[in-house]
């Protein structure tokens, strides 16, 4: 294994790791590395989003990593040199998602319904994504899609 395939020794323990966690993947970004986990993503400025919390990571074309969490919180890093990283953010992310669903409501559109569970985990929470023009905060709508997600959970028992 070459040197430049090995995550430096003082970046790798700077990562606060769970214990058994074990580096799947890494790039250089900045100053810093973007580090894969089997559990969790590290950013290079100390963040760890654990996987089950990521909704969208994506790559933009200047070379920079777009990750947003089910809570909402947006983070950017650099990535010049991305190696395996995206693919392994993508399978990881992936294997979170126990259900992925949209159901539509009565006359309004609809609302994705996805379920995720940490590595290895159970499940923990439901996050309801709403089609653009839907209002969740409006009553009606939060009533009825708590409805659609309460069949889907009996149908898919989880």
């Amino acid at each position: 294994m070459s040197f430049l395939s090995r995550l430096p020794a003082d970046v790798r323990k700077s990562l606060a790791t769970e214990p058994g966690e074990r580096v799947l993947a890494f790039a250089p970004s900045g100053d810093g590395y973007v580090v894969a986990t089997d559990r969790a993503l590290f950013l290079p400025d100390g963040v760890r989003v654990p996987y089950e919390t990521i909704d969208r990571a994506a790559w933009s074309e200047d070379g920079v990593l777009n990750v947003a969490t089910t809570t909402g919180e947006r983070h950017q890093a650099p990535v010049s040199e991305p190696r395996r990283l995206p693919e392994t953010v993508r399978e990881r992310v992936n294997a979170t998602i126990v259900v992925n669903k949209h159901v539509r409501l009565p006359g309004r559109g609809g609302v994705r319904l996805v379920a995720r569970r940490p590595p290895g985990g159970e499940v923990k929470e439901w996050t309801l994504v709403f089609d653009e023009g839907i209002d969740p905060n409006d009553p009606g709508v939060r009533a009825q899609a708590e409805q659609a997600l309460e069949g889907v959970r009996r149908s898919m028992g989880v």
